[in-house]
């Protein structure tokens, strides 16, 4: 007998994905230092460029020496915490 199983179930991740990251891990410091930075200058310059580009929250990516854009792109698809930021 097995247990049931709906795999498009709408709570598999909680409403709030903050609950997950423990109030000790390096991402809330990246969290609180990106916050704190005017980043307009920034958007301005890719806003003329007309280019794509990761926000500049996945500075965090490079925190943990992920370069690619596909891993960081994986990273943000499957890591609770690149989703909460």
């Amino acid at each position: 007998m097995f247990k049931s199983y709906t795999s498009n179930d709408n709570l598999f991740l909680p409403p709030c994905l903050e609950d997950f990251i423990s109030s000790d891990d390096p991402v809330r410091v990246v969290h609180r230092i990106i916050e704190s930075v005017n980043l307009q200058e920034f958007y301005d310059v890719y806003h003329r460029k007309e280019c794509f580009a990761y926000y500049p929250r996945m500075i965090y990516a490079y925190f943990l020496n992920i370069y690619s854009s596909c891993c960081i792109e994986e990273f943000c698809c499957n890591d609770i915490r690149f989703m909460w930021l």
